[in-house]
């Protein structure tokens, strides 16, 4: 597990899908093009001098960082608290769970394995919440996925 991707509301940043999959085909996508050489021609190609740069840095840098370091929505109630109470976790909270998680709960709005996963984190501490993550990413899982009810594990 690297742990820089554990985000302060217990999402875990390498089972989303942005991270497990787009960034995973953007790389794919630019070595593809590269090996064809669209570098060469890709200015060429209406829209490609913005294209290019974005999809070379997304294949070289990735995508993402955590919220705890800088990614993010700047303006997320929950990342803003979680900083100003200095904890590692929002399940760690003495107000846990607080209105700042009622989007997050919702079903068809926010992540529907997000109470239980704090639940497990506050219950049975950071190693138990690892090993979950790290079988998910395992096993395939992301997070829109489970929002779309396509997974059928509730884990």
């Amino acid at each position: 597990m690297n742990k820089k991707y554990i985000c302060y509301c217990g999402l875990y940043c390498e089972n989303c899908a942005v991270m497990a999959k787009v960034a995973p085909a953007a790389k794919t996508l630019y070595d593809e093009m590269l090996k064809a050489g669209f570098e060469d021609v890709i200015n060429y190609i209406p829209g490609g001098d913005g294209f290019w740069p974005f999809l070379k840095g997304m294949a070289e840098d990735g995508l993402c960082v955590s919220c705890k370091d800088g990614g993010g929505n700047p303006e997320c109630a929950v990342r803003i608290c979680a900083k100003e109470k200095a904890v590692e976790a929002c399940a760690f909270c003495e107000n846990y769970p607080c209105e700042k998680f009622d989007a997050f709960f919702m079903q068809s709005v926010g992540y529907p394995t997000l109470k239980q996963d704090n639940d497990l984190l506050r219950e049975q501490g950071m190693e138990a919440w690892a090993k979950l993550q790290d079988e998910r990413r395992r096993n395939g899982f992301t997070y829109s996925e489970k929002k779309d009810g396509l997974m059928k594990d509730d884990r």
